[in-house]
This record gives C-alpha cells, structure tokens and sequence, in this order.
C-alpha cells in the first residue's frame, strides 16, 4: 500500500491491525476473484457474519487484532455458532482458514490460527418435510407473499416460487439463486449443481412453468424501475427489490420470516420447521424409479449421497415360499 493511500485511510479511521481489514484486501486480491462465484458469495456472507458477531469486548469479531485472534479463540466463535448453526460454523472455518492462508503468504500475519480449528459436527438427518406439509406451507406462502410487504403477516413474494423449484429440480438453496434465463430451454430447465454433483436437463412440469414464469414476470416488473446494467446483463431468474440479484443472506433471511410465519399461523407446528435444503430431500425421494434414477436425476456421484437424500422406505415381499396348510 502507497503512503499516500495509508495516509488517507489514516485520516479516516482505518485500523490496520483489525481482522477485517486483511479480509477486505483479501476480497480485492487476485486470488479471491479466480474463486468461483458461489464461493465469492459465500465468503462475503461468512465476513458479514463475522462483521455481525459481537465480542464481550463490545466490538465485532472482525474488529478484533488479527495478530492476537489465537487458536483457541477461533474455535470458541466456531463452538458458539455451531450450537445452533453448525454448517453456518464450518463455512465461517473454511473461511478463515482460507484468509488467513492468504495473509501469512502476503505478510499480513505471521500464521493461520484458523488452520487446525476442529470442523463443527453436522446434523447427517436434515428436517425433510412430508409431501402434504411441503404443499401447504407453499400455498400459504403464495397467499401471504400477495400481501402488501408492510401487511402484519406477510412474507417475501418469491419465495413460493423458490421453494416450487427446489422441490421440483432438487435443488440447493444457491443453485436456485443461479439460475438464469439462459437456463430455461425447450426441452427443460438446465441445472448446474455445486459441490461436485452433475448437472442434468430436467423436463418441464405444470408446476415448474408456472413458478418460472411468475418469477420472471416478477422480475420485469421490478426492472421497470430498478435494476443495474450488470444484473439486466446476467438475468438471474430471482432478484431483490432492488432489481440486484438476490443474495444468500436475503433468501436465508427470508426463508426464516416465512417459517416464523407458518408456524404462528399453525399451518406447521414448531416441530414441523424444515429449510430449504429440506426441499431437496424431499424431491430426491418423490423421484420416481429406481435408485439409478434418483442418482441420476439429483447428480449425486455416488450411491452413498443418494442413499443420504432418498428417505423412501422400500416395499419388498416376505422371505421363504408360501406354504398353506389344509
């Protein structure tokens, strides 16, 4: 950095020292724009959390001296969230492990006490819904996301439609968000999955071009008064109300008022909350055929995965030949 530059951070309060600012030239670096897109997205979300976690110190965790943040001190942040959150945990680990790998080669700090951090343990048995809650809770969210956004009871308009098309492509909550309009074809809806799984073209259902076509005349209608050349030039089929595409902690945020919702209305009971990871469980097993087909279908690259998302309990006939006694 020039020492005109550090001059003028200077005079505006900047703290060198802070964990935040080695993350913030982090997310200016080379090496951080070569990511992927969805691993962008989501160490932007994990330093907003970290912006957002507030230390008995009364500051933020990413206010904190990253040359004093120790081992131990990390692992305690990632116990706390993982109490309640644990993949939320290992996102922020992998996160600061990854930052401070960049700093240490770049002199920012002298070692990674992120590295050795022990991952959370997720929860394997995710809260898939039944078909006839999954179908309630989405026609409930259809009514109150028609309702004025400042209405007592009302939830994002799109959500609906984003969990019709979780449901209905098995998908994760950001290969939603990734879809565009190139994605829609004639014969189907191309899906491009993360995490090593395999894309496939899924045909096109009643219930898929309805909540596609909502979205997009949504979109348009935004458009009309917002919306950056950027997002126009990409067209994700779900953005914000501000016509930008639509982030993770957004949809996160939304989907937790719309359970919050549900639950009060008892539509579900406490219980009955699932995510909209939920909704991939709950498709993969609603896949008709066999397990091939399922493997298939979900882009799952071993048996072992679709056997983790297929909840279907198999009907097989008794053991032994039929003996009738006279």
């Amino acid at each position: 950095m020039s020492e005109l530059n550090k001059a003028i951070e200077q005079l505006r309060g900047v703290r060198h020292e802070t964990l935040d600012h080695m993350l913030g030239h982090f997310a200016e670096s080379g090496r951080y724009k070569e990511l992927a897109s969805a691993t962008r997205e989501d160490y932007a979300y994990c330093r907003l959390a970290l912006q957002r976690y507030k230390t008995k110190l009364g500051c933020s965790f990413a206010e904190l001296d990253r040359a004093k943040i120790t081992t131990p001190l990390i692992q305690k942040l990632i116990d706390t969230i993982a109490s309640t959150h644990p993949s939320k945990a290992n996102h922020i680990k992998r996160y600061l492990s990854a930052a401070y790998k960049w700093g240490v080669q770049r002199g920012y700090v002298s070692s990674n006490p992120a590295k050795v951090v022990q991952q959370a343990k997720e929860r394997m048995a995710h809260r898939m819904p039944s078909e006839d809650t999954m179908h309630n809770v989405i026609a409930f969210l259809r009514e109150r996301g028609a309702l004025s956004g400042r209405r007592a009871g009302a939830v994002a308009s799109y959500v609906w439609a984003v969990a019709e098309i979780a449901y209905r492509l098995r998908l994760r909550s950001v290969e939603v968000r990734m879809l565009t309009d190139d994605s829609a074809t004639d014969e189907g809806i191309i899906v491009v999955r993360t995490k090593g799984s395999a894309g496939n073209i899924t045909r096109w259902s009643p219930e898929l071009r309805e909540a596609w076509g909502w979205l997009v005349d949504r979109r348009a209608r935004i458009w009309l008064k917002k919306g950056t050349p950027q997002a126009k030039l990409l067209r994700p089929l779900v953005v914000a109300e501000d016509g930008s595409p639509l982030s993770k902690s957004a949809l996160n945020s939304a989907w937790k008022r719309a359970m919050a919702a549900a639950i009060e209305a008892k539509v579900i009971g406490s219980d009955e909350r699932f995510g909209l990871h939920g909704l991939k469980h709950r498709g993969v097993t609603d896949t008709p055929g066999t397990k091939a087909d399922k493997k298939l279908a979900s882009g799952h690259k071993s048996d072992a995965m679709v056997e983790l998302y297929d909840h279907e309990v198999p009907t097989v006939n008794p053991a032994g030949r039929s003996r009738r006694f006279t």
